[in-house]
């Protein structure tokens, strides 16, 4: 039977610049792929290529006396190196521009018309690298995710990339557009790191572990790949000799690898273990790289303190800015959040407004009409035995359940509510922050769930492990509210409601990936949600490869 808790929480074409072209800039041209424009003859010596609609009318000349100028050099290095920031650089024809312009650097000056295709397209080229590493490739919105539209239109690429023709070097730029979060650089060496992994030890599966788990002690058949994988991973110190047995060192490298995937660090291989060690490094790197597309899609608060919700790693970390803009966790916590197939949580952000002591429970009606109706027809008891109680639509209360009261639960004219107490399914604490998705947090009566590694129970709202520690933080400077005036209101038998001064953004997430001193933790991908990102980001890489191939190459206004 579903306890009751359970139910609380739910790019343009080229014209030539004459008919006579010597072998330089016939080179040039195959270096662009273009060895088909040859044949044209109906261009004037001397004239440039028209400029197509859209063109960028702001940036830097990329060409001195018809050579590449440095700042170029510095650009093609950045599109070439797209793959550091988790981007693609096939995506910005990095390979055809860098030939293109390698080709420009010796013999003849360019022709015009060659001129001003690659001033155009190295342009185009860079405003959409800065673009992409600043908001990111993917529509966030499409995948759920909450965006800030704001943080979009706040860099202005034709402003950037005046500064950048002012300044001559592309470094200040990129600081400005890569992603301020400080996980961010962080994930960068993460993912050059797990790239860089030897993945031979992945070649193999390993053999199935005996019985439902591998125990210390035990002897098994994929000792020696399983510490390969280990050393690779970093988790087991070189070097190491295999055994015949599960022991030791092993057992140990085993423990740190299970604390790093949110699993429990027991050393014991079971079989969410083995699935987590069955994921090679380069599926690994896309990982964080997904992590660090998600982002870009919205800036860190501007607020001193904050709370994150962290839906694959199960966790809420309340954060505080430090003077160095940096952050530090004031608290972290366990969470249950909403089931994956049925209810999964959704992704927002919202502002803590009110806290709510010994909170009534308002059963929604979806769940009234699901499960709780149907069980109170076959069991009348549970009514009274649970704290139940009707509400009319004119808030009159009645305590005396009968068929007639059901039926108007069920089309909607009464309502099932759970009053204060022991068995109240919110728990004694309610946190609100109000939201399209009638979200908010809150305490259960059945706290056992908090031990699983999988935590993903809920209706859809979030469940605390920790409520009074976090309703002290939320709570904080207003200083009546002590530890125990805290408890005092969870315990009352009436709901009591407190405004929060200083109301707090709350951000519920999807990251796969952090980073935490020297560990880099990856969580398993529990809503599908990284899956789905990858496709859309092929699908948007297909879009963009397949516009340089109709242009020879070179990026134009397409998408």
């Amino acid at each position: 039977m579903t306890d009751l808790h359970d139910l609380a929480t739910r790019h343009c074409g080229f014209t030539r610049a004459r008919t006579g072209i010597d072998v330089h800039h016939r080179r040039t041209l195959l270096a662009l792929g273009l060895a088909t424009a040859l044949g044209a003859r109906h261009a004037t010596a001397g004239t440039p290529a028209p400029v197509a609609p859209g063109e960028p009318a702001v940036g830097p000349s990329w060409f001195e006396a018809g050579r590449p100028t440095p700042l170029a050099s510095q650009v093609l290095a950045r599109l070439a190196q797209a793959a550091d920031e988790g981007l693609e650089p096939a995506d910005y024809g990095a390979a055809a521009l860098k030939a293109a312009f390698d080709a420009a650097t010796s013999g003849p000056p360019l022709a015009p018309a060659v001129q001003q295709r690659l001033q155009r397209a190295l342009t185009l080229a860079l405003r959409r690298l800065l673009a992409d590493l600043h908001h990111g490739r993917g529509d966030g919105r499409a995948l759920g995710a909450p965006i800030d539209a704001a943080h979009t239109a706040s860099f202005d690429l034709d402003a950037a990339l005046r500064r950048l023709a002012q300044a001559g070097r592309l470094d200040d730029l990129w600081t400005e557009a890569t992603p301020p979060w400080p996980q961010y650089p962080l994930l960068r060496q993460a993912l050059a790191r797990y790239r860089a992994m030897d993945a031979a030890a992945w070649r193999q599966r390993l053999p199935a572990v005996p019985g439902r788990s591998l125990e210390p002690g035990q002897a098994w058949g994929g000792l020696a790949g399983l510490g390969a994988r280990l050393q690779v991973l970093g988790d087991l110190a070189s070097p190491w000799t295999s055994a015949p047995e599960y022991s030791g060192a092993l057992v140990d490298a085993v423990k740190a690898f299970q604390s790093r995937h949110g699993l429990q660090a027991d050393g014991r291989i079971g079989r969410g273990t083995q699935a987590a060690l069955e994921v090679a490094p380069p599926e690994r790197a896309r990982q964080i790289a997904y992590t660090m597309e998600r982002l870009r899609w919205s800036p860190p608060p501007s607020a001193r303190r904050w709370i994150e919700v962290n839906i694959p790693s199960y966790t809420l970390r309340a954060q505080v800015r430090r003077d160095d803009g940096t952050y530090a966790a004031a608290l972290a916590m366990r969470v249950i959040v909403g089931q994956a197939r049925e209810t999964p949580t959704p992704l927002l952000h919202a502002s803590v407004r009110a806290i709510e002591f010994s909170p009534h429970w308002n059963v929604p009606l979806s769940i009234a009409r699901s499960e709780l109706v149907p069980r109170l027809q076959r069991e009348p008891a549970y009514f009274e035995h649970q704290g139940f109680e009707l509400v009319g639509r004119d808030g009159r209360v009645t305590t005396v359940l009968d068929t007639t009261a059901l039926d108007a639960v069920l089309r909607g004219e009464q309502r099932l509510r759970q009053r204060p107490g022991a068995r109240n399914a919110l728990g004694d604490i309610k946190f609100v922050f109000p939201n399209t998705e009638a979200i908010f947090m809150h305490h259960t009566p059945s706290v056992g769930l908090f031990n699983r590694d999988r935590r993903d129970f809920s209706h859809g709202c979030i469940r605390v492990h920790e409520p009074v520690e976090l309703a002290m933080f939320v709570l904080q400077g207003q200083g009546e509210w002590t530890d125990a005036r805290i408890r005092e209101a969870m315990g009352g038998d009436q709901p009591r409601t407190v405004r929060v001064a200083e109301a707090l953004t709350v951000r519920l997430e999807y990251l796969t990936a952090r980073v935490e001193g020297e560990a880099v933790h990856l969580w398993a991908d529990v809503y599908g949600l990284d899956g789905a990102l990858e496709r859309a980001l092929q699908h948007r890489s297909r879009q963009r490869q397949a516009a340089l191939e109709r242009s020879q190459g070179l990026p134009t206004d397409e998408p």
